[in-house]
């Protein structure tokens, strides 16, 4: 399994450890994932994503998971998720 925010495709980043004496190795900056829960008033049912803390403070903060799905673009979901945001779709224009 990726290590990918399944909403907002936050991943795995490069970067340095800098040591006192400017030393430089080579790390890995990691996405504070969580498996989460959500809920869908749309599809009447409960999902469960991994996805990240800033993901899931941004799902609250728009009001729920459908409205959320409906703003961010498709390229930035994973497969999962796009479906379900097609079939939250499908649901919302009948």
């Amino acid at each position: 399994m990726s290590r990918r925010c399944e909403l907002t495709g936050k991943g795995v980043m490069a970067g340095n450890n800098v040591s006192h004496a400017n030393n430089r190795t080579r790390r890995r900056f990691l996405p504070n994932l969580n498996d989460v829960t959500l809920e869908s008033e749309a599809l009447g049912r409960s999902i469960k994503l991994k996805i990240s803390r800033e993901a899931q403070r941004s799902v609250d903060h728009s009001g729920g998971f459908d409205s959320f799905i409906m703003k961010v673009p498709e390229e930035n979901l994973s497969d999962r998720a796009a479906k379900l945001k097609r079939d939250i779709k499908k649901i919302l224009k009948n």
